[in-house]
């Protein structure tokens, strides 16, 4: 079992500047923010923070600026979204390192909140390079990561700069606690039949979790562009489906394994000639095929069925990967059920990251699932056994 220091093991001098990284790399229609979750997490420890009277510096990245200063890529939109949730003023730094920015860390008063530039606007983040996390290390006395989602990545900010300070005086933040606490209730887990759904484009990506997953989980439940993949490796005509090719190798050896679970791939598989605008949608047998003008989009009714008794029956449910194209009404149905049938269940759920909460919100139901986690990648490398460095710096 993973234990990491926490803010309950963090003393805090009133007017102590605390460096919380966290993850705000939310998705941007222009200068839109389309989805504020990941900043609504990170509110908890806020108010912690505040409440303790900490001077608070706020580091994140956006996108993939591949250490350029990138307008497009500016937290500034972050910076607004945050100021409306935490109902206080965020003031703003355009820099992250240099004289002026240390300067601003003790300008703000106590329980305030100072929000940095992109840190990946700087090539050292990425690099995890010693010398740029020295002059972040320049701001703050304290420090907090709730930034789960980029855990997993070796950078200056998550890996580097934690190990500047006295470990003493480093901490997860309530967010990243309780990260770990549903993640290690799958991995470590008690409560049983354990079952795993999974779907997504592809296998490429997920092996790792997913031979995790039939050895942890008593069934594994397998939809979207995965299951074609499946299906291709049992010899089934898949049409003109999406067909991870270079992982019909992976499937063949994971269907014919020694594992603990029993996996199940669609009965039948709702198709369309076309995406966009399908002239003919039909259902077609799993195990019959399709034919070459057909491509699957969605889990039929049958797998609706047979999935939903599955996981009524659970008590512990990991999902991760949506059954079909969701974002298309007419190959909606099969996720939008799953959803449901998570949220229904009586077992301990976590979704983990990605399109699975973009799913689990359009259905209706994410306020019944128990965890839904804000880190797509972080969370399937947990669920793989690979050791985080945001976590392993942080270990008690």
């Amino acid at each position: 079992m993973i234990q990491i220091r926490t803010l309950s093991d963090l003393s805090i001098p009133r007017g102590a500047r605390v460096f919380y990284r966290v993850d705000y790399n939310v998705p941007l229609d222009g200068s839109r923010i389309t989805d504020a979750t990941r900043i609504e997490e990170t509110l908890p420890t806020l108010r912690f923070l505040r409440d303790a009277g900490a001077r608070i510096v706020i580091a994140s990245h956006l996108g993939r600026p591949k250490g350029e200063r990138k307008p497009k890529y500016s937290l500034a939109p972050v910076r607004e979204k945050l100021a409306e949730l935490a109902k206080c003023n965020v003031a703003w730094s355009d820099d992250c390192t240099g004289d002026a920015v240390v300067a601003k860390t003790s300008s703000i008063r106590e329980g305030d909140l100072l929000l940095l530039e992109n840190l990946r606007f700087y090539p050292g983040e990425e690099k995890n390079d010693a010398g740029f996390a020295a002059e972040l290390r320049k701001l703050a006395d304290l420090y907090v990561n709730d930034a789960f989602g980029a855990c997993h990545r070796a950078h200056a900010s998550i890996e580097a700069l934690p190990r500047l300070f006295d470990p003493d005086d480093t901490a997860g933040g309530l967010l990243l606690a309780r990260e770990l606490e549903f993640l290690q209730k799958v991995t470590q887990v008690s409560d049983r039949p354990f079952v795993a759904l999974l779907g997504g484009a592809k296998i490429a990506g997920k092996i790792e979790p997913l031979e995790a997953l039939v050895n942890l989980a008593d069934t594994v439940l397998i939809g979207g562009g995965m299951a074609n993949t499946f299906l291709a490796a049992r010899g089934v005509e898949m049409g003109g489906s999406l067909v991870d090719k270079d992982s019909i190798d992976v499937a063949n050896r994971i269907e014919r394994g020694q594992h603990r679970a029993n996996v199940l791939l669609p009965a039948d598989l709702v198709c369309g000639d076309d995406l966009e605008n399908p002239r003919v949608i039909e259902t077609v047998s799993g195990e019959k095929g399709l034919a070459a003008g057909q491509k699957a989009f969605d889990i039929g009714p049958h797998t609706v069925s047979q999935f939903t008794n599955e996981l009524a029956n659970a008590r512990t449910i990991f999902w991760n990967g949506p059954m079909g194209v969701f974002e298309k009404k007419a190959f909606a149905k099969g996720t939008m059920a799953m959803a449901r049938a998570v949220a229904e269940s009586n077992a301990i759920s976590v979704v983990g990251g990605g399109e699975s909460v973009e799913a689990v919100k359009a259905s209706g139901f994410a306020n019944k699932i128990t965890h839904i986690s804000t880190g797509g990648g972080a969370s399937l490398e947990f669920i793989s056994g690979v050791a985080l460095p945001g976590v392993e710096v942080l270990r008690k």
